[in-house]
């Protein structure tokens, strides 16, 4: 098989040449693309998943020969969830080669995260399958880079922390609201509010409610953070 120009290219942002281009097209499908002759990249995602969590882990380990599980937990969480992974593709422009149906295409599917995610762990599967496990995390390394030195000892998600703030103080969990959209039906741009009962609140912005509903948890986990 041989590759169009666009993935060609991003063959060599990823700083790997595929022996089985096929590999590499199949983790760029989405499952809206799929069809009887077309596999999509859904199981590789489940593979990918689990070789990125193995990298991590090592890594981590490698980084800090002191640091306790409890320690370790949350910064391994913090590299291997969604938005790590999305921010990554974002970084290496994975979403302009992503193979998309009509309808995901039109609905702003090339910047959603959780479609980024995906594919970026399919990817990952993908160079595992074809060269091998140590080529795989040698990729996996220098794509994350400086993220597994510099993620924080408390690397909880932001609502996560906003939460267990709020069960601290023996007050119920924060509530989320969707206070403003704006942007095309295929793009939409979503402000949330997090609201705590004793009154304290913090807005946000951003392309999916998850990532408005994050950042909103984290301007206002700041704010609190501030008055201590």
């Amino acid at each position: 098989m041989k590759l169009s120009r666009d993935m060609s290219a991003f063959q060599a942002r990823l700083g790997h040449e595929f022996s089985n281009p096929g590999l590499l097209v199949r983790a760029v499908t989405h499952s809206s693309m799929s069809s009887p002759n077309r596999d999509d990249n859904q199981r590789m995602e489940f593979l990918g998943d689990r070789v990125l969590g193995l990298v991590m882990a090592e890594a981590l380990l490698e980084y800090d020969g002191s640091a306790t599980e409890g320690q370790l937990a949350p910064r391994f969480n913090a590299l291997v969830r969604k938005e790590a992974c999305a921010d990554v593709a974002r970084e290496i422009d994975l979403g302009s080669v992503l193979k998309l149906g009509r309808s995901e295409m039109l609905s702003g599917g090339r910047r959603k995260l959780a479609l980024l995610g995906d594919a970026m762990e399919a990817v990952i599967a993908a160079v595992y399958l074809d060269a091998g496990y140590e080529v795989a995390r040698a990729m996996v390394l220098r794509l994350w880079g400086a993220r597994i030195g510099a993620v924080k000892e408390d690397a909880r998600d932001p609502k996560t922390a906003l939460q267990e703030w709020a069960q601290a103080r023996r007050l119920p969990p924060p509530d989320y609201a969707e206070i403003a959209r704006s942007g095309p039906d295929h793009a939409p741009v979503f402000t949330i509010e997090a609201r705590l009962q004793s009154g304290e609140c913090a807005s946000a912005t951003a392309g999916s409610k998850r990532q408005a509903e994050q950042a909103a948890a984290r301007a206002l986990l700041s704010e609190l953070e501030g008055r201590t």
